[in-house]
């Protein structure tokens, strides 16, 4: 058969990053934009990967989406998927990493954690044909989709295109940039990233131009080159000013949702030990009822974290240490010394910390939030090998229209 030739199939279910997937025989084609139970036209764009010409018969879970650039922008993949399903779609990834690694347990509805809209978006800024412009990357591609405005993104970042472009135009964009901007209390906070070292003339028009757009701080590469009003968070009852480019939840209410999930896991125990802590966002909550301490590879994160302890009234003990727990994870006989534990890490998962976890016999609970239902499903099976039963685990979706899926999982001796 001709490879170019178009051909008509039916979607069987989505793959794991929202694709459409039919079967060819023992083969899986991928379609992006394309439902389950959908018959569909299609033309074949490689070995297993198909573009979508026609939905022939549409799926009554089929929605209209909310962008314009939504197919063209890879910021998104399932905006034509109604909500409800979006989100079973999305318990049913945990189920299936979990059972990939042969654990059966209690996994309720997801949350919906997005809230009013991401506070934080990273803009790539490009010089193009047209000029230096700020968007988001074509899907599978290195082309820059310029955008105006993007609905997955909270209010409070309206002004985060017009921000990147005009800091791209000053800094020329002659090598690709990176924005970082965040939504914070005190205005929005901008880290650039990718330009390299810049000289005292140009420190100074940068400044210039972050005064004049009203940023609350510019970084570059985590340099703070000027702070007009603090990048404050609330966590809690603290207010927390995070590091320059350092780690923060995608939404206001994702960290909410995963935060009153941590503190409902951990229960009463009074001593508690939060591992991959970040600035704060589980500690300082944490911290309103139990004696807690942080653990956290950047000392600025941890530096943010004990200013924002010290300055919360009726707040019960924080310690924080910077600690690699990658290469330096807790010992067991540190482990014994809290009533409950929770771990937070990165994609990469926390599989050196997970062993030292399976030993601790003195704690009581456990409990893991994720980004990534793979690597937590490693390490939960650690943990079960270990003698810890996985009672219940919650996905929170942040991510909307994207494959992406967090989730608190709760472990009890």
């Amino acid at each position: 058969m001709n490879a170019a030739s178009p051909l008509k199939f039916t979607i069987d279910h989505l793959g794991h990053r929202g694709d459409g997937v039919a079967m060819l025989g023992a083969q899986e084609i991928f379609t992006a934009y394309a439902l389950p139970g959908e018959r569909v036209r299609v033309e074949r764009i490689g070995e297993d990967r198909a573009r979508l010409i026609d939905v022939l018969d549409a799926s009554p879970q089929r929605v209209e989406p909310i962008c314009d650039y939504f197919t063209h922008c890879g910021g998104c993949a399932l905006q034509h998927l109604d909500l409800a399903a979006l989100l079973h779609w999305k318990r049913s990834l945990v189920i299936e990493a979990l059972r990939q690694r042969g654990i059966e347990t209690d996994v309720v509805p997801c949350v919906d954690a997005h809230g009013e809209g991401r506070r934080r978006v990273t803009l790539h800024i490009r010089a193009t044909q047209r000029g230096v412009e700020a968007g988001f990357m074509e899907a599978r591609s290195h082309r820059l989709i310029a955008i105006e405005s993007c609905p997955v993104l909270s209010p409070t970042l309206a002004d985060a295109m017009l921000v990147a472009t005009e800091i791209g135009r000053l800094l020329g964009a002659k090598k690709p940039l990176d924005a970082q901007v965040t939504a914070t209390m005190g205005g929005l906070d901008v880290d650039v990233r990718g330009h390299g070292k810049i000289d005292d003339a140009l420190r100074l028009k940068l400044t210039a131009l972050g005064e004049k757009l009203g940023l609350a701080r510019l970084s570059l590469h985590g340099e703070i080159l000027a702070a007009w009003r603090a990048p404050s968070l609330r966590m809690g009852t603290a207010i927390v000013t995070p590091p320059a480019g350092g780690f923060l939840q995608a939404t206001a209410a994702g960290e909410e949702a995963l935060a009153r999930l941590a503190l409902e896991g951990v229960g009463a125990a009074k001593h508690v030990v939060d591992l991959f802590s970040g600035c704060g966002p589980l500690a300082l909550r944490l911290a309103e009822r139990a004696r807690v301490h942080a653990f956290e590879l950047e000392k600025l994160s941890i530096d943010s974290l004990l200013r924002a302890a010290r300055a919360t009234q009726g707040l019960k003990p924080v310690a924080a240490d910077a600690r690699d727990l990658f290469r330096r994870p807790l010992l067991a006989q540190e482990l014994n010394a809290f009533g409950a534990i929770v771990f937070d890490p990165p994609r990469a998962g926390a599989e050196a910390q997970a062993k030292m976890l399976a030993a601790a016999r003195k704690p009581k609970t456990i409990v893991g939030v994720s980004c990534n239902p793979a690597t937590f499903a490693r390490d939960a099976r650690i943990l079960i090998d270990g003698g810890w039963r996985l009672v219940r685990v919650t996905p929170v979706d942040q991510f909307r229209y994207s494959a992406h899926i967090e989730l608190v999982g709760v472990f009890r001796r």
